[in-house]
């Protein structure tokens, strides 16, 4: 296909110019405006739709059970009422609506042989892809920030981290991620979509819309990557500086108690940060070849499916804090049935 930006042929002389501009507007004309898609889904094999939906129903709904038994024991036990646990709620939340954003449509498409989804709906559910990705992203910054002031500062660490404190950088989280959802979905809603190609993916994504739109996408490309490395590179940066210092603090503890409590800690945040930025990465900034559909929707999975499902499993198995709560919390209820 030609590029948008022709030469106009009125004000040349050049043949080549000429047909090519002709040849451009007369595909133009040929092309139809689609307003409904079709999602490629998970798999084509009709045997294995049973399958995959038993396996994805069972992970979503532990999913569901993870971050909600997270936001009970949050919400329910005063000892768990700190800056830290605030922080580690508002990630389940995220986990949460996150995942629920894509699972329950995946699911649903793998009971049915076609897979059609609006237009709208689909930048719909872009949006809110990109707000609750990147507010977990912008959360886990929060959460580095707040480890960094309770190993490194802790005689002060009340002060700066007052309820007040964490409440706004919340609240600067949501507004940061509305703004630069609402920018891409903007620029996404402004494209025409005339090609008969399925999405190759189980939910609407970015990369996969702007293959098969017929505009001129170069805006959308460079904002992609303009706002992907500017923001990035900030978030990046508060999220995984703190630990330099944090790693030195640490060394310094002459308490094996202390440290391996502070090491744990820090441990379950940086997996969940790994795990959520390579997948990131690998499907946002490298080549988009034909023969690569398989592996966008393998990290597709990961960062939409397998991430939300491992945060509550990781938090949960490696801090002692919230096991006791939970103990503390089983015990509560067998006494009340011993009592009933």
């Amino acid at each position: 296909m030609y590029p948008l930006m022709l030469v106009n042929p009125g004000l040349t002389t050049n043949l080549d110019d000429i047909y090519a501009w002709r040849n451009y507007q007369s595909e133009m004309e040929n092309q139809t405006i689609v307003y409904v898609l079709v999602l490629a889904g998970l798999s084509d094999l009709p045997s294995l739709q049973l399958p995959l939906f038993l396996v994805f129903l069972l992970i979503y709904l532990i999913t569901l059970t993870g971050n909600l038994l997270i936001l009970l024991l949050i919400f329910t036990d005063s000892h768990l009422h700190t800056p830290m646990y605030f922080f580690l709620g508002t990630l389940a939340c995220m986990d949460l609506c996150s995942s629920s954003v894509t699972v329950p449509r995946m699911l649903f498409d793998l009971l049915r042989d076609t897979r059609f989804i609006s237009v709208p709906a689909c930048i719909t559910q872009v949006y809110f892809f990109f707000f609750f990705a990147l507010s977990e992203i912008s959360v886990l910054a929060v959460m580095s920030y707040d480890r960094y002031i309770a190993i490194c500062r802790p005689l002060h660490y009340m002060q700066i981290m007052n309820w007040k404190v964490c409440v706004h950088l919340v609240l600067i989280v949501f507004v940061f991620s509305a703004a630069y959802s609402s920018v891409h979905t903007l620029f996404l809603a402004k494209l025409t979509f005339c090609r008969s190609e399925a999405l190759q993916n189980f939910f609407c994504d970015l990369p996969q819309l702007l293959q098969i739109s017929c505009s001129d996408i170069f805006i959308n490309v460079l904002l992609i990557f303009l706002l992907g490395i500017m923001f990035g590179l900030a978030i990046l940066t508060v999220t995984f500086f703190p630990y330099i210092v944090i790693l030195r603090t640490v060394l310094k503890i002459s308490s094996k108690t202390t440290r391996s409590k502070a090491f744990s800690t820090c441990s379950s945040h940086l997996t969940v940060v790994f795990i959520f930025y390579t997948t990131i990465f690998f499907n946002y900034f490298r080549s988009s070849a034909n023969d690569q559909f398989t592996e966008d929707k393998v990290s597709s999975v990961f960062y939409t499916i397998l991430t939300p499902f491992l945060n509550p499993l990781i938090y949960s198995l490696r801090n002692q804090e919230l096991k006791i709560s939970l103990r503390k919390t089983l015990q509560r209820l067998q006494i009340k049935n011993y009592s009933d």
